[in-house]
C-alpha cells in the first residue's frame, strides 16, 4: 500500500457554467478522466481542465492590498494548506476522498489575472495553481482531506 502524507483540506469547490461562464460554488464536484463533469471545460484537454489553488494564493494577494474572493482565479478546487502545493512535480499523485489525481501542468499567467489587479499576474507567477487530472471517476466534497501519495 502506498504511503501518504496529509497536506490539506478542500475549503471551496467551483464549476464554470457552460452557458453563462459563471463560476458557481458547489458543495461537491464529480470528476472523471475528462475533467469536472458539467463544467464548461469538461472534455477539452484532460491535462488542464481541473485547476487546484491554495488559500495561500489569496493570502498573497490580500497581503499586497488586493481584495479578491475565492473563485476569482478560475480554480475548481481551493485547498487550505501549509504545504507548498506549487512545489509538486508533474506526475505527483494526490488522494482526495476516494479519488486519485495526478499533477499535469503548471498554469501560465493569463490576462484574466490583470482584470483582478494589474499587479496580480506578477504576484501570482508560480503561485496561481496546479492543473490536475482525475485518474478515475468519483466525487470530491468540501472538507475532504488532501494527501500526497508515495511519500
Amino acid at each position: 500500500m502506498a504511503r501518504a502524507r496529509f497536506i490539506g483540506e478542500i475549503v471551496e469547490l467551483f464549476l464554470t457554467e457552460k452557458e453563462s461562464n459563471k463560476h458557481s460554488c458547489k458543495k461537491t464536484l464529480s470528476l472523471d478522466k475528462s475533467g469536472v463533469i458539467n463544467d464548461k471545460y469538461y472534455g477539452k484537454r484532460s491535462d488542464r481542465t481541473i485547476l487546484m489553488t491554495s488559500t495561500g494564493s489569496y493570502d498573497l494577494l490580500q497581503e499586497n492590498g488586493i481584495k479578491t474572493t475565492y473563485g476569482e482565479l478560475g480554480e475548481n478546487i481551493i485547498v487550505k494548506t501549509d504545504f507548498d502545493i506549487y512545489s509538486l512535480e508533474i506526475g505527483s499523485k494526490l488522494s482526495i476522498g476516494d479519488l486519485e489525481l495526478e499533477v499535469t501542468l503548471f498554469p501560465t499567467v493569463c490576462k484574466h489575472l490583470s482584470s483582478i489587479d494589474k499587479r496580480a499576474p506578477k504576484l501570482l507567477r508560480n503561485h496561481r495553481g496546479i492543473f490536475v487530472k482525475a485518474l478515475e471517476e468519483g466525487d470530491i466534497t468540501i472538507g475532504d482531506k488532501v494527501y500526497l501519495m508515495g511519500v
